[in-house]
């Protein structure tokens, strides 16, 4: 298996990551709308307070990101929450368990967060088995959370204290 780089996101990565959001088996397991555009993700890439945006690439090919977002409110300065994906072609190949390596390691050792936040549908087990292989514990769930091909399901609450 060729190796899994990771590195920041660039702007000339915003074709790569529509595309990756695009196919069903991506965006059913993420609040991402279907169809998105080019102009929403060169928007995405643009760097905010607070943000890190990293991608994951297997043979200069991007198949995944991490979008990490460190709280800018004072007495939240400590938490982070982040939103993760990997594309269709590209899942079950480690791809997630880099991104949250990585993910995990600037949080702990480079950004001061003590502890990160995240909610996943309560029914995509993959997701639930990576997050809790990083120390993640579900806090709550949240009924009815979203709507997805027309129903409305539930999400859980998972956090992960350094």
């Amino acid at each position: 298996m060729s190796e899994i780089v990771i590195r920041h996101a660039e702007p000339k990565d915003a074709d790569a990551l529509r595309q990756n959001y695009m196919h069903p088996g991506v965006y059913h397991d993420t609040l991402q709308l279907p169809h998105p555009s080019l102009e929403m993700w060169q928007e995405r890439l643009v760097v905010k307070p607070g943000m890190r945006r990293l991608v994951a690439c297997i043979d200069d090919n991007l198949v995944g990101d991490i979008a990490i977002q460190v709280e800018q409110s004072p007495r939240r300065s400590h938490v982070a929450t982040f939103g993760i994906s990997v594309a269709a072609h590209a899942q079950g190949r480690g791809v997630g368990s880099a991104l949250m390596r990585e993910m995990v390691n600037l949080c702990d050792n480079w950004l001061r967060v003590e502890r990160i936040e995240l909610t996943v549908f309560a029914d995509n087990p993959s997701a639930l088995a990576l997050y809790r292989k990083f120390g993640f514990e579900t806090e709550g769930t949240g009924k009815k959370f979203a709507l997805r091909d027309g129903e409305y399901v539930d999400a859980l609450y998972m956090a992960r204290m350094k």
